[in-house]
This record gives structure tokens, C-alpha cells and sequence, in this order.
């Protein structure tokens, strides 16, 4: 017994170290291909090595990989959420609508606080009717998701009327266009977002919940494990953070169009998570794993793009990359 509560204070004061290294080791090869992205654009790209080309790769990153963390916890557990660009564009036309709105006119401040809160909750909900959806009418997850994905873009679209929403609100786009000590902020609240979710499913009995059910979820199920609350839980985070990715975007741009916000972030989120080393079939949650995905894709993307490969031809070699990773995941699980 002695032996057993000694392990147990050991992990408690040196676990996050050991796990952090641990975790770490697992994504070598992401960390390895990152670097070799890095070196050879630092020889080959000129004005690289600049403050405004990494500002212009981390901005473009940044949406993406706060999506891909919900994203990482729904495929954790087996699942898949197609919905989070359409959960973008809900929360994007929704807070305009709010901080723009007559009411508060005399009090500005109010407006903006809650478009930061509203838009945000509503995904949340969203989210939530995503879980339900998985859990009490049985459907597949990339049904379930499929429904918010066909009609979330459309309730965006009526919200609307399909016309595009302008705004110059300095304390609102703060979220996406402010600097604080020079640094991006949406860059500080990317890490933020990445540390919580890394903290969540490493120390916290949730995280250990979402690898069970992912795992065996008959047996988690028979282990007390609340299999149904898990779900549900996981969708409502993913859409917490689109409708978080959905604000970010339409700060940055000074605008809101339903047709575009969030477009195809439901791929990028599963590339990244994908490429991260994910198990898609559930049961493994590589947050930093996702992480580096997502960076990696970005930087073969800002390769491309700096060598005159044309977008297009980009999506091509993205798509290229999902299938490699996935066959390696299939080798591996083999072996």
C-alpha cells in the first residue's frame, strides 16, 4: 500500500515533466518534419527570418488550430464534427447584429460583451444539439454533423439575408486584430486554448473519460464512465471554440459574410488532427500532435504559396497529406 501511495506522489510532482517529454516523443516525427519545413524555408525564403512573416503564418494558423482542438476531444471519442465552419458562420453574423444593434447605442461597451459571450454560446448549443444527436437518436456522427453543416450555413444566410455586415469597432476587433506586447492576440488566446485542452485530457478525469469511451466505449460504459454526458460534452466544446474561431475571423476582416466565414475549416481541422497522429478511429487525443499538424500544414501551404505554386495546386498537396498520414495511423495499428 505503502509502494502504491508512493508512485502516486511521484506522479503527481513529476508526472507533468515526464508526461509533457513523453507526449512529446510520440509527435517526433512532426516536430522533425516542422523543423526541416522551418530550415529549409530559413535558406530558401527570402525575409523569412522576419517578425511579419511569422505574425502572418501564426494569424492564418491560428483559427484553425483552436478549432482542431475541439476537434481533437470529438475524434478522441470516436466522432467527427463536420458542423464547426457552419458553427463559425453562426457566431460570425450573430455578433454583429448584437454590438451593432440601436439598443446599445448609449452603451457600447455592453454590446460588445455580449458578442463576445452570445455568439459563442449559441455554437455552444449548437454543439450540444450535434451530441445529442449521436447519443439519443443513435445517428452516425458524420450524419449528425452533416445536418448542422447543410443547414448551420443557411441559418446564417437567413440570419442575414445573405447580405454582408461591415463594422469599424475597435473594441470588438481587438479579439483579432489586437497586439498586446507586440504579440498577436488571438495568437495568446490560440495557446491558451491549446494548454486547457492539453491539461484537460492529461490531468483531469474528463480527458481520461474521452480516451475510454474513444477506446471501448462498452466499456467504459460498464466502468461507470457517463458515456452519453461524455459526448455531448465533447461536441459542445468543439462548438464553443468555433463560434470563438468564427469571432476571431470576422474581427480580422471588419466583416461578416456567411458565405465565407468558416469555409471548408472542417477539413483543415481534420487535417490537422490527422496529421497530428490522432487515431481517427478514436481512443488517442494528440493535442500537441495537432498542434504541430496544423503548423506543418500551414508552412507547406506558405511554401507553395512563396514558390508560385498556385492555391489550388496547395489544396492538392493538403490533400495528399491527409491520405499519408491515415495510411500511416492504418500501418501502424497493423504493427
Amino acid at each position: 500500500m505503502s509502494g502504491t501511495a508512493s508512485s502516486a506522489r511521484q506522479a503527481r510532482s513529476g508526472g507533468g515533466w515526464q508526461t509533457l517529454l513523453a507526449d512529446l516523443k510520440q509527435v517526433r516525427a512532426s516536430i522533425l518534419i516542422l523543423l526541416a519545413l522551418l530550415i529549409f524555408n530559413a535558406l530558401f525564403t527570402p525575409y523569412f527570418l522576419s517578425v511579419q512573416t511569422l505574425n502572418v503564418n501564426l494569424t492564418q494558423v491560428a483559427t484553425i488550430i483552436i478549432v482542431a482542438m475541439g476537434m481533437t476531444l470529438v475524434i478522441a471519442t470516436g466522432g467527427v464534427d463536420l458542423s464547426v465552419g457552419s458553427l463559425m458562420a453562426i457566431s460570425g453574423v450573430l455578433a454583429p447584429l448584437i454590438f451593432l444593434n440601436p439598443v446599445f447605442a448609449g452603451a457600447q461597451w455592453l454590446g460588445i460583451a455580449l458578442a463576445f459571450v452570445v455568439p459563442v454560446l449559441v455554437a455552444g448549443a449548437f454543439g450540444v444539439l450535434n451530441g445529442l444527436f449521436v447519443t439519443r437518436l443513435k445517428l452516425q456522427p458524420i450524419v449528425a454533423t452533416l445536418v448542422l453543416y447543410i443547414a448551420g450555413r443557411g441559418i446564417a444566410q437567413v440570419i442575414t439575408n445573405g447580405q454582408l455586415q461591415s463594422f469599424s469597432t475597435p473594441g470588438f476587433s481587438y479579439i483579432g486584430l489586437g497586439r498586446p506586447f507586440g504579440i498577436p492576440f488571438q495568437v495568446i488566446l490560440m495557446l491558451v486554448i491549446v494548454a486547457l485542452t492539453y491539461w484537460a485530457v492529461r490531468r483531469t478525469v474528463f480527458g481520461r473519460s474521452v480516451l475510454a469511451v474513444g477506446g471501448n466505449e462498452t466499456a467504459a460504459g460498464l466502468s461507470g464512465i457517463p458515456v452519453a454526458r461524455v459526448k455531448v460534452a465533447v461536441y459542445a466544446i468543439s462548438g464553443l471554440l468555433a463560434g470563438i474561431a468564427g469571432l476571431i475571423v470576422i474581427a480580422i476582416n471588419s466583416s461578416s459574410d456567411a458565405n465565407q466565414v468558416g469555409q471548408g475549416m472542417e477539413l483543415d481541422a481534420i487535417a490537422a488532427v490527422a496529421v497530428g497522429g490522432t487515431l481517427l478511429t478514436g481512443g488517442r487525443a494528440q493535442v500537441l500532435g495537432t498542434l504541430f499538424g496544423a503548423l506543418i500544414i500551414q508552412l507547406i501551404r506558405f511554401t507553395l504559396l512563396a514558390k508560385g505554386v498556385p492555391d489550388a495546386a496547395a489544396l492538392v498537396v493538403k490533400a495528399a497529406i491527409i491520405i499519408i498520414a491515415v495510411a500511416l495511423q492504418q500501418r501502424r495499428r497493423r504493427e
